[in-house]
């Protein structure tokens, strides 16, 4: 990474470059204009965004929380993690709760079990990545038997008619069979929106759990040689053109 206060490109303006797929669908992208304006004084953002808090150089777990994830997804995950830990479940259920939705917290919201699910599975046991994944399927799908219901909140997000695609079906009905559906379940149990009042958790109450559960890498998240360091490269440098 660079030094304390040095950013590379210097002495000249670093234009940010959307990635493709926010721009998909939306009706506009500057990408023509962006192209235009390039010189020798106009170059591409690569690195480090002085816009964003300069992540260390060994990133944690915690480090994302702090200094990538939106305020939004931070309190919803310390949330639903506080509320599983509150009610006595096994250690392995509070962190899936509390990595549930990392991916929306940086990265991706479309699709969010499966890409968080695969970022974390180098460094948890296969049950957590498992329930973080089968999570999104599972969420449209009432179980009355341990007291989950529909939220409510989905007919306001996607309106009241909305019914689920094939593969959310299929991998949700997957799920019911499987030997770990509790964990997955009780993850959407505890899948408290940020519109929901709760206090302030403060993450560092989780420390010990993650030390006992995440295997975080010693050249930090990002640098070592998992199949998914670039996905937590990624949240360190969103803005990179290339």
């Amino acid at each position: 990474m660079c030094g304390v206060h040095e950013l590379p490109q210097a002495g000249r303006e670093r234009m940010v470059m959307p990635q493709p797929i926010a721009l998909t669908g939306s009706g506009s992208n500057p990408e023509h204009e962006l192209l235009r304006r390039m010189d020798a004084d106009h170059v591409f953002m690569m690195g480090d965004n002085p816009e964003l808090p300069r992540m260390p150089d060994r990133p944690t777990l915690l480090d994302f929380f702090k200094f990538r994830f939106n305020d939004i997804t931070v309190k919803h995950l310390l949330t639903s993690a506080k509320h599983a830990l509150d009610d006595g479940h096994e250690e392995k259920v509070v962190l899936a709760c509390l990595l549930h939705d990392i991916s929306t917290g940086a990265l991706l919201r479309t699709d969010h079990g499966y890409w968080g699910a695969q970022m974390v599975a180098p460094y948890v046991d296969p049950e957590i990545a498992w329930a973080v994944q089968y999570h999104q399927p599972l969420r449209y799908f009432a179980d009355e038997s341990v007291g989950y219901a529909y939220p409510e909140s989905y007919d306001r997000f996607f309106g009241p008619d909305y019914d689920p695609p094939a593969y959310i079906k299929r991998d949700a009905d997957h799920a019911r069979g499987h030997r770990w559906y509790m964990s997955s379940r009780l993850v959407t149990l505890y899948d408290t929106y940020f519109f929901d009042p709760y206090p302030e958790v403060d993450p560092e109450i989780f420390t010990d759990i993650i030390g006992r559960h995440f295997k975080q890498p010693e050249e930090g998240l990002g640098f070592d040689s998992s199949p998914t360091a670039h996905m937590w490269r990624t949240m360190i440098w969103p803005n990179n053109f290339l």
